[in-house]
């Protein structure tokens, strides 16, 4: 049997999803009320069969650290691992670089483990993908390297790495955030967009990377230098996201995958989970979600005094454990645990994280809450705009407020 290493780049820093990334790297932000994004890749791995996992993680990396391994023991014994990896300024002064830069600065962890393939994976993506099927295609390519492509709109493209492939499926072009991205020859209106995610025959990796970090010009990134490098003198193959199979998965949701780079992307991917029937479903037992859990009681909902308007109700949206909805009305939000909606409280298609109050008459719509923030009573949060910039908190061209951990709100 072929050996396999997985390292998932989890050192991004996320600016774009400020404030969210205030206090935590963009794989540990939540997502879907009790998960976090880094999740995805993780559960992806896991539900496959792979359990030797380095996770390289620099910016902020505390809430990640612990999130990690309080929330993935497996069995050491049988030479599973899921580690986190920090930054360590193993070969010389500098942080991360880039991301071939992280792999390079880990090469001691490759050569200890002597896998024949590495998968290199980012953690801040929403998708859902039984990665066993990739490595089978790159095996029987016979590939040097193989990257994960979906079809994205081409408005959309410009903000990731475009390729383009022949019959058989081999790169033979690649442009990372192009301009003017090229389209699909049988469809103008889409871009075949890379989802940074790679699967390396390790001999050539290794000759490959070594070269680039002794380029004083390169960026040391896959994207921009060792992918376009590769073309012309490595086996390099495309793999067709949207023919990947997940167990349990419903048609509507093959080729699901998200970028949440920004917060309306965000909170858009977020906003998927509360459909009646979502593009991506957390239910599917066959392929779970792992994540932390932390131990809770049952969300409870109390008061049914529809006279006075007090009812505790939820329509359309997800509550985790702990959560109390005492006589307020929440429609199209997400609910962290352990976060209370008082009476009389309205919140509309919004996302509250960890420990959020609701004060009793408040009103919140498209908003995202960080932890343990208070809204008083009475206070009204993504109804007025201006305002809500008054108080120093970020509002998104598409009108989403976000109010970050520690925020004291008045009235």
């Amino acid at each position: 049997m072929s050996e396999v290493l997985t390292m998932i780049l989890a050192g991004g820093e996320g600016k774009r999803l400020m404030p969210l990334t205030q206090h935590r790297a963009k794989p540990a932000v939540p997502f879907g009320g009790r998960y976090r994004i880094i999740d995805f890749a993780l559960s992806n791995f896991i539900n496959a069969g792979f359990f030797k996992i380095k996770i390289l993680t620099q910016y902020k990396s505390d809430a990640l650290n612990k999130h990690i391994m309080r929330g993935y023991r497996v069995n050491a014994q049988f030479g599973f691992y899921v580690e986190p990896v920090p930054a360590q300024q193993r070969i010389g002064p500098d942080w991360y670089k880039g991301s071939a830069d992280a792999i390079y600065q880990n090469l001691h962890i490759i050569t200890d483990e002597h896998p024949d393939y590495l998968f290199v994976f980012g953690a801040d993506h929403i998708y859902k993908m039984h990665v066993r099927q990739m490595l089978d295609f790159h095996i029987m390519k016979g590939a040097d390297a193989t990257i994960t492509a979906v079809p994205v709109p081409i408005e959309q493209a410009g903000a990731l790495g475009v390729m383009e492939v022949d019959k058989d499926s081999r790169l033979i072009g690649f442009e990372e955030k192009p301009a003017h991205p090229k389209s699909m020859p049988d469809d103008p209106t889409r871009a075949l967009a890379s989802m940074g995610n790679y699967i390396f025959s390790v001999a050539p990796l290794l000759e490959d990377i070594t070269r680039d970090a002794k380029d004083i010009d390169s960026a040391h990134d896959f994207g921009k230098n060792i992918i376009p490098s590769l073309i012309n003198h490595r086996q390099v193959y495309v793999y067709d996201f949207t023919k990947n199979f997940v167990a349990g998965q419903a048609e509507r949701e093959r080729g699901y995958w998200r970028d949440v780079g920004d917060i309306d992307s965000y909170f858009e991917t977020s906003m998927d989970l509360v459909s009646v029937s979502p593009t991506i479903d957390l239910h599917n037992r066959q392929w779970p979600l792992h994540t932390f859990y932390r131990q809770g009681p049952p969300a409870k909902f109390v008061f049914a005094d529809e006279k006075s308007r007090r009812v505790g109700i939820a329509t359309d949206s997800l509550v985790s454990e702990g959560c109390i909805i005492s006589g307020g009305h929440i429609d199209r939000t997400i609910l962290s645990p352990f976060v209370r909606i008082n009476s009389y409280s309205d919140v509309s298609e919004s996302i509250l994280f960890e420990g959020v109050d609701i004060g009793r008459y408040a009103q919140v719509k498209f908003a995202i809450i960080d932890k343990f923030v208070h809204i008083p009573p009475h206070a009204k949060i993504g109804y007025d705009h201006d305002l809500d910039r008054q108080r120093g908190f970020t509002v998104t061209n598409s009108g989403i407020t976000v109010i970050p951990k520690g925020a004291r709100i008045e009235p």
